[in-house]
């Protein structure tokens, strides 16, 4: 599991489901929460929080432009590839914590993946989870 702490800088609401804004050292992650109509009443803005999301919901991007819908988007680079038969693990340098991806070989394989290269990492907001910290 990819864990990421940062501080909630805004959530906008809407019926039962709300967006929350997360600052991770300057880089702004978007996660989703469903809950009541008067927004998450377990968050609030400033609350230090972990991100959460699966290996397998974070994405590798090289050379892309234009739009696309995914939020979080940022750029890493490759610390290491362990290739298998199907599946391949990128552990990724993010600023200065670890990110790790489990793509198939046969897209990593397509990608011409290297060691130090840099890439773009990218997952769904709807795939990263918030945990509060203890105060």
């Amino acid at each position: 599991m990819n864990k990421l702490k940062g501080k909630i800088i805004d959530i906008q609401s809407s019926d039962t489901i709300s967006i929350v804004y997360v600052d991770v050292q300057g880089d702004v992650f978007s996660s989703i929460i469903l809950e009541g109509k008067k927004g998450p009443s377990n968050y609030k803005i400033k609350d230090q929080v972990t991100l959460l999301f699966k290996e397998t919901e974070v994405g590798l991007a090289k050379d892309l432009t234009g739009m696309i819908s995914l939020r979080n988007r940022f750029k890493a680079t490759i610390k290491k590839i362990e290739k298998g038969p199907i599946l391949t693990k990128i552990t990724l340098t993010y600023q200065d914590q670890t990110i790790e991806s489990i793509i198939s070989s046969q897209s990593a394989i397509q990608m011409k993946l290297k060691d130090k290269e840099e890439i773009e990492w990218l997952v769904k907001t709807n795939e990263v989870t918030l945990m509060k910290n203890p105060a």
